[in-house]
């Protein structure tokens, strides 16, 4: 392994998307990520869209990572656990507070295997919550709700929308692996380990932004607004004679440029949106105004007029254009990886450009139970009798056991 985290092991128990993100972002950097999985398997290994029958959805996501098929309601499955904790950075899971405490590894009792260990918890509310909070099942969509951030998307006047994206997982996951960044750091300094607790609901509620400062001091209760800034004027999308664009005028002297760009230079001096502050406050009047200039030319003349000018613009890209973009695929956002089974597959890169110590994707995502073996052998030391016994008592699967019925759990055959 190359990059800035070569050296650094992971136990990743994590499943679909929040955990998952954090160890594909720290496999990006070089870390070793080992992504324990039960026998059927991650949950997203059955989300699609399907290609030759694998998940393109759990390969998007678990690139670079190897796979170890444990059963950890087994003691010798969790004897493995155990050394694994031992030979490891960091741990990594998202479950509810209580699932890793059942299984015998909660942080007390994992530092006390390793006190060295990074251990990184993603949930809905955060282990340290109010008890009425802390147990609550939690989804992407949960947090996306509870978090606010729905209530202030979506078209003006219109219903809470979901964002587009799963953001309430995929924040949490970026902000665990800066967590744990810190919590190495630390490490260094210090040789002590400690605890990350992530919440899905905190990663959101920090990322709203002016949201929070407009109810604590002006006491407003913001809104959805569609495409629209709730203090920036004209700040949003207009719809041109053939589709979208979105002009984002940031301050007084870019509305002077803007305005003769439109051949509209009366529009600077008027006394209703002279500045910002004015245009904000006769929004509805301007941007009726700019949506009846928009709608003259198409999206593609509009944008060679504005970029003429030098002016922030974009056209609305759907993702066929996002993932053919010229810039986009020279800076390696869209990769294209050989899938075992699959074959090859354009996924997104990693945004991590670092001069010296990029990140990459080096290696496709494993098929289940894929590094088992491997992993028994060559980072825990296990001789191949013992692997061979772990095998054979169902603690331990390779691939090989996983295709055949009879060497698989009672309950799964």
């Amino acid at each position: 392994m190359t990059g800035a985290l070569a050296g650094i092991r992971v136990t990743d128990l994590s499943h679909v998307l929040a955990g998952p993100t954090t160890s594909m972002i720290l496999a990006d950097l070089g870390a070793e990520v080992i992504h324990v999985e039960p026998v059927e398997g991650d949950d997203a290994r059955r989300f699609g869209p399907f290609k030759n029958e694998q998940s393109a959805y759990f390969i998007s996501i678990n690139r670079n990572k190897k796979s170890v098929v444990l059963d950890l309601k087994t003691p010798e499955g969790k004897e493995i656990l155990q050394d694994l904790i031992r030979a490891s950075d960091v741990i990594l899971e998202n479950y509810r507070p209580t699932t890793m405490a059942r299984l015998g590894f909660s942080y007390p009792e994992v530092q006390r295997l390793n006190p060295r260990i990074i251990y990184a918890s993603i949930c809905g509310f955060g282990h340290d919550a109010l008890p009425d909070y802390a147990a609550r099942p939690a989804y992407d969509m949960v947090a996306q709700a509870f978090s606010g951030i729905m209530s202030i998307t979506g078209p003006e006047g219109g219903p809470p929308v979901r964002v587009g994206t799963s953001v309430g997982d995929i924040v949490a996951g970026h902000q665990a692996a800066i967590g744990i960044l810190a919590a190495l750091r630390h490490r260094d300094q210090s040789g002590q380990g400690q605890m990350v607790d992530q919440s899905m609901v905190d990663g959101l509620v920090y990322i709203l932004e002016n949201a929070i400062v407009r109810y604590t001091v002006s006491g407003d209760v913001p809104q959805p607004l569609g495409t629209a800034h709730p203090s920036i004027t004209p700040f949003q999308g207009f719809q041109t004679r053939d589709g979208w664009i979105i002009t984002p005028v940031g301050n007084d002297s870019l509305w002077k440029t803007y305005c003769r760009a439109i051949e509209r230079p009366d529009l600077a001096e008027h006394p209703r949106f002279r500045t910002n502050e004015l245009r904000t406050e006769h929004r509805g009047e301007i941007v009726a105004v700019l949506q009846e200039e928009m709608a003259k030319k198409t999206t593609e003349q509009w944008m060679a007029v504005f970029e003429g000018h030098r002016l922030p613009c974009s056209p609305v890209n759907t993702i066929d254009r996002v993932v053919e973009d010229p810039n986009v695929n020279y800076r390696k956002m869209i990769v294209e990886i050989d899938q075992p089974g699959a074959g090859k597959m354009k996924i997104a890169g990693s945004p991590f450009h670092l001069s010296e110590t990029p990140g990459v994707v080096r290696s496709p995502a494993p098929l289940l139970g894929e590094h088992t073996e491997s992993v028994l052998r060559d980072t825990l030391g296990y001789p191949p009798e013992r692997i061979s016994a772990l095998r054979r008592k169902r603690a331990a699967y390779t691939p090989e056991d996983l295709r055949s019925p009879e060497k698989r759990p009672r309950e799964q055959v």
